[in-house]
């Protein structure tokens, strides 16, 4: 059980946060990155639209045969995306917790300005202390 990733991406798609906490993901390029949170962005519009009963709010978790993304969706349209093993039982929680640091130390920055990049140290810190270290 491990988790190896974490994404912030904003209500236009763009990729605003992206740390990799252990070692198994590819590596992957800043472009290359920025280009997967707009195809993530893109499948999530199109699975909220695809409900057979009702309205969706789209994918939670995309699962494949080594890895599992579990998105929690904001009301703001923001997606918080956590790239973990597929035994991880803690990923919604632990999306939860990243989202209350989000708002304590992001959005409650007067310096930060929304949709833009995320490059507050106490949102970093934070992450660390309930993630870990990770690799950048």
């Amino acid at each position: 059980m491990a988790i190896f990733g974490l994404w912030v991406i904003n209500k236009a798609g763009g990729l605003v946060y992206q740390r990799n906490f252990a070692e198994g993901l590819a590596q992957l390029t800043s472009n290359e990155h920025l280009v997967l949170a707009g195809t993530l962005h893109g499948i999530h519009a199109i699975t909220s639209r695809l409900s057979p009963i009702g309205s969706s709010s789209g994918a939670h978790v995309i699962e494949a045969e080594t890895f599992k993304m579990t998105i929690l969706l904001t009301a703001t349209g923001t997606k918080f995306v956590l790239i973990t093993s597929i035994a991880e039982p803690s990923a919604n929680t632990v999306l939860q917790k990243v989202y209350e640091a989000y708002a304590d130390a992001v959005m409650k920055n007067p310096f930060h300005t929304p949709e833009m990049p995320i490059r507050t140290e106490g949102f970093d810190t934070r992450i660390t202390a309930l993630i870990g270290s990770g690799h950048t």
